[in-house]
């Protein structure tokens, strides 16, 4: 197993989490939503506002396809999974694994989702794009860890146990 790719609802903990993972494995961390921004050289909102939904989603599909790293450990946005090709690399190069939150947790953690560089359609709600991703998460994952009355070290324990099975 080289690189350990998280998925999953923004607010999940997928950076906060995978700060720490990647600590422990004494893997390189990598957050591809900055990668994203580095290479417009724009915050996501920003990208967002210039180029719409779908151009964002060509370019989070440009650049985390283009990911070559070993031993590291890559948060994702929560959008990556709409990206068929990125998605199809990073299962290529490593393990994927959804940290999977109930919708009633998830709601309580997220604020401003627009602040956050959430990709939100024209009157979709955060329910709907839930509803609309979690089988897409549960499609690409070769792990699944339910962060259920898990905390970070909790959930941080339950990925060390799966991957190492």
């Amino acid at each position: 197993m080289e690189n350990i790719t998280l998925i999953g609802m923004p607010g999940v903990g997928k950076s906060t989490v995978g700060v720490i993972l990647a600590k422990v494995l004494g893997y390189e961390f990598v957050d591809s939503d900055l990668l994203i921004q580095k290479s417009e050289n724009m915050l996501l909102r920003e990208i967002i506002a210039r180029d719409g939904q779908d151009g964002f989603l060509k370019i989070e599909n440009r650049v985390n396809a283009s990911i070559e790293t070993e031993k590291s450990v890559i948060a994702t946005g929560g959008s990556v999974v709409y990206c068929a090709e990125a998605m199809e690399h990073l299962k290529k190069i490593g393990k994927v694994v959804y940290l999977k939150l109930e919708y009633e947790e998830l709601k309580k953690r997220l604020g401003n989702l627009k602040g956050r560089g959430v990709v939100l359609r024209e009157g979709q709600t955060l329910k709907d794009l839930y509803d609309e991703r979690t089988p897409l998460y549960e499609k690409y994952a070769d792990i699944t860890v339910d962060e259920k009355k898990l905390d970070v070290e909790g959930t941080l324990q339950k990925i060390l146990e799966n991957i190492a099975k």
